[in-house]
């Protein structure tokens, strides 16, 4: 299958260099031995919202990005990974038009979930949702059909606004299968080798759960998009983020996750100088993960890290990135906020600002990544060591722009001649190449205040260690005459 033991970036399509063609260029001429493990484009599709994710289709790639032969031209020097959002498509889609058009008639009213689904008389239960893991006050919107007049409730678990635009799917329609059938096959064509499913967490809706991976029927709609995309040669990325038991259960079932937990031990390693939870982590986390330390949203806190840290601790550590210029998503429900009331979602920065720009220790917690069994991914912004966006956060007040920063060409090129860039760069074509990282892994004992770890294949082995009062970080490699190097990142 596709996934490469190697080093992928994560980029929106518009933020090195304003376009797809100009991704394409920047990849070839600055990153052609860097990502070998692929490309991940967030979503480059027509979108009514949410920065991408609010897609109107997944057959057109937004004009203002440029077309699928763009993507298929990235496609031929790096494997390229889509977001397709399996809960929920976009209120301004041909889709939900046409049923805002014409109602119970439209030929897509099947596709989506009308509260008459779930309760009998269409009225939503306060103690029922009172149970749900909650993204927005309620789990529904109301609109009015133009044809009759009448009101539709339908189920939205996502958005900022009321009425919302993401309308969620009902995945046991024929017509679901059919869609989501039709936009795999043209992700085969198109060359896509791996596709993440955001939010598939949230697709089961039922009466009397939280309504978020609901079991046993969460697997039984992954195996059967697991068939789906196997039968195209395509491989799955699951998003959930859930308590880790829950990364686990998935794991089990054979699919990848991602390493949610990785960002916050990381960041709680380098600030508080100890390497315990860390390396009581990195022993008994599984190995088939998509590892990162910063991405689109921010470091995850709550549900992922429930149960693994202690909130009065956690709430120190917040204390210290807001101190840094972060800013915070916090928890809705509070079902699920900590009994004390700590309430963090996410924690929202660059990752190279919250380690106070740190050039060392921002090498140090990608060491510690790039070592971590897995699919390293490297976020753009982490990449060119970018630092807090607060003024992008101010034009927008959208508190996740903090990290989303789009670079122009003259910016990537600046970012480029930084040495802490370039040491990241180093450090990269190292991890994709030294072939001891296909090999096996071991924590080796240290004292709290070192991280010491080790991978070891055939006639080659390699060890980090990083000293955490320093944050110097330094690699020990056999080279291929066998003779010990020493490299100090």
């Amino acid at each position: 299958m596709a996934v490469k033991n190697q080093v992928q970036l994560i980029t929106y399509p518009d933020s090195l260099g304003g376009n797809l063609k100009a991704l394409n260029q920047v990849l070839i001429e600055h990153f052609s031995d860097i990502f070998k493990g692929g490309v991940h484009i967030l979503p480059p599709f027509p979108s009514s919202g949410d920065r991408g994710f609010a897609p109107l289709t997944y057959l057109e790639i937004d004009p203002s990005f440029g077309t699928w032969e763009d993507i298929r031209a990235i496609g031929e020097n790096f494997d390229v990974l889509i977001d397709l959002m399996v809960n929920h498509i976009s209120r301004q889609s041909d889709y939900f038009q046409d049923f805002l058009e014409r109602g119970r008639t439209s030929e897509f009213a099947d596709l989506f979930l009308t509260l008459d689904k779930l309760w009998e008389d269409g009225e939503p239960v306060p103690e029922d949702i009172a149970k749900m893991f909650l993204r927005r006050p309620f789990p529904y919107s109301a609109f009015t059909i133009k044809e009759t007049g009448e009101e539709e409730k339908v189920w939205t678990t996502f958005g900022k606004t009321d009425p919302s635009e993401q309308i969620d799917f009902d995945i046991k329609s024929r017509k679901f299968k059919q869609l989501i059938t039709e936009f795999f096959m043209n992700f085969k064509k198109q060359n896509v080798k791996i596709v993440r499913l955001d939010a598939v967490g949230y697709v089961i809706k039922k009466l009397g759960t939280s309504c978020f991976f609901v079991e046993p029927e969460i697997y039984e709609f992954l195996n059967w998009i697991m068939d789906l995309a196997d039968s195209l040669e395509i491989d799955l990325l699951p998003e959930v983020h859930a308590h880790y038991t829950t990364q686990y259960k998935l794991a089990e079932h054979g699919c990848w996750i991602y390493d949610f937990i990785l960002p916050y031990r990381v960041l709680d390693t380098l600030i508080n100088k100890s390497s315990d939870d860390l390396c009581q982590y990195l022993r008994t986390r599984p190995e088939k993960q998509f590892t990162m330390l910063d991405c689109h949203d921010g470091i995850p806190v709550k549900p992922d890290m429930d149960d693994l840290i202690d909130t009065t601790e956690a709430r120190k550590l917040v204390d210290v990135c807001l101190e840094r210029g972060s800013n915070l998503s916090l928890i809705l429900s509070d079902k699920h906020k900590s009994d004390d009331g700590f309430d963090v979602h996410q924690i929202r920065c660059s990752y190279y600002s919250v380690l106070n720009c740190d050039d060392d220790a921002y090498l140090a917690a990608r060491a510690i990544q790039f070592f971590a069994p897995g699919i390293p991914q490297v976020y753009y912004v982490g990449l060119l060591a970018g630092e807090n966006d607060l003024e992008g956060v101010r034009k927008s007040t959208e508190g996740r722009e903090i990290n989303r920063h789009n670079f122009s060409i003259e910016e990537i090129n600046q970012a480029l001649d930084k040495e802490v860039v370039q040491r990241l760069l180093e450090l990269i074509r190292f991890r994709n190449e030294y072939g001891a990282f296909n090999g096996k892994f071991s924590v080796l004992d240290s004292p709290k205040n070192e991280i010491r770890l080790a991978w070891e294949k055939d006639d080659q082995s390699c060890s980090l260690f990083i000293n955490l009062q320093t944050n110097k970080s330094v690699i020990e490699y056999r080279d291929e005459d066998g003779k010990v190097v020493e490299y100090v990142i």
